[in-house]
């Protein structure tokens, strides 16, 4: 017997709606916290951090500034998808004014076209940043919405599980909290900046020296450099932390994302040492020279920036080729269901979303019933066997409808 909901009368898409959300603390978008929390508001180096009126928080040059906005696409017989990511009142005006035309009529589960519709539409003023997080965030939305109309969630539709539990490290300020609360590992933030010179480079080692002294000479600790640093100054950061003892696990993200052919000169320099990246880089053209260069050794794209599910597929099957591990960037349950599909994605990251980053907090905030939070560490992938991503949309979540809120529409001829 056919399934009437893989013949011609499977639902199409029917409306798109954009939201974005009021206050701080609320959806896709990290950084939209209130003030005082460890993410904006601690030592953090920077490409900003050269100058000084802007080192202090992230705020001050504008790390938040667009916010969270969230997708809503509703299918011809009701079902509704839903996802949330980063780019606020901007995102919204490109969904309502330019992907929107791409998506009303078609098949939800055409997700490699409708990617390559909005994608390719876009280039000329895409390829990259806002316009690819949005695809991303509207792609997420299609399979949130697949998965409720098919009663399964999205891990078992792009794969099917690859384990029976997911391990977390641990992104926050106190590696030594992130050990008590029982994740595998922790990343911390490096505090200084290339431009702070030798006495900067001095007390980032000070700084890392003290973090491993608190967490033993075994648990994995890892540095978050946030495409701050150079070659020369990696080089010399890691000969001095290796001088030092203190056996960091990977350097993450110590170069600027175009600086492709610097982590060449970063292997030959020290070929014994872990460095990843992926975090700021959008869509497989943009992992393709990281992966074929070999430079790199794990690859952290975040699934709502790099072009959503239906491209970070693309990358993981192109980097398993070179069995190079991706380890997703944060973003919530949406990383969740596709590490567990993936045999080369061995664990996942938890961003510490709790103001002092010494507890366990929904990453999306107040915006859904029941996102799923790693407990002592891990998160039993039964708890993501729900339709679509198993998210449940808060109430009394603050969104604000987006429908013509920039006033203006792009003149047709």
């Amino acid at each position: 017997m056919t399934d009437a909901r893989s013949s011609s009368s499977f639902p199409t898409i029917k409306a798109v709606k954009t939201f974005v959300t009021e206050g701080v603390g609320s959806g896709g978008d990290y950084h939209n916290v209130a003030g005082g929390h460890w993410l904006i508001d601690s030592p953090i180096s920077t490409p900003m951090s050269k100058w000084e009126e802007y080192k202090k928080s992230r705020t001050s040059w504008g790390i938040n500034v667009l916010g969270s906005f969230c997708v809503e696409i509703e299918a011809s017989d009701g079902t509704k998808g839903f996802a949330t990511g980063f780019g606020g009142p901007p995102a919204c005006w490109l969904v309502q004014q330019h992907f929107e035309r791409f998506l009303i009529g078609k098949d939800p589960r055409d997700t490699n076209d409708l990617f390559e519709l909005m994608y390719r539409g876009s280039m000329f003023y895409g390829r990259k940043g806002l316009p690819v997080a949005v695809i991303s965030v509207i792609d997420l939305a299609l399979w949130d919405l697949l998965g409720k109309i098919r009663g399964e969630p999205v891990y078992k539709m792009i794969g099917g599980a690859t384990r029976k539990r997911l391990d977390f490290y641990c992104t926050g300020p106190e590696p030594a909290a992130a050990k008590e609360m029982g994740f595998i590992g922790a990343k911390v933030p490096l505090p200084y900046v290339a431009d702070e010179g030798q006495s900067g480079l001095l007390k980032n080692i000070a700084f890392l020296k003290k973090h491993r002294e608190a967490v033993g000479p075994d648990f994995p600790l890892r540095v978050d450099c946030y495409m701050s640093l150079n070659v020369p100054y990696t080089i010399e950061l890691v000969s001095r932390a290796k001088e030092e003892g203190l056996h960091i696990d990977w350097w993450e993200e110590v170069l600027s994302p175009d600086d492709f052919d610097g982590f060449q000169q970063l292997k030959r320099a020290h070929p014994d040492t872990k460095f990843t990246t992926g975090e700021h880089e959008y869509s497989r053209y943009g992992f393709r020279k990281l992966i074929e260069g070999r430079n790199v050794d794990i690859l952290q794209p975040d699934v709502m920036w790099v072009g959503g599910m239906t491209e970070l597929l693309k990358v993981a099957a192109m980097a398993s080729a070179y069995d190079l591990p991706v380890v997703p960037h944060a973003s919530g349950p949406y990383s969740y269901h596709f590490v567990v599909s993936q045999h080369n994605s061995p664990f996942q990251e938890y961003l510490a979303n709790s103001p002092d980053g010494k507890s366990v907090l929904p990453v999306f905030g107040d915006l859904f019933l029941d996102e799923p939070i790693p407990e002592k560490g891990y998160l039993d992938v039964s708890v993501l066997d729900k339709p679509g991503f198993g998210l449940t949309l808060n109430p009394n979540a603050r969104l604000v409808d987006a429908s013509g809120l920039l006033g203006m529409k792009p003149g047709k001829a």
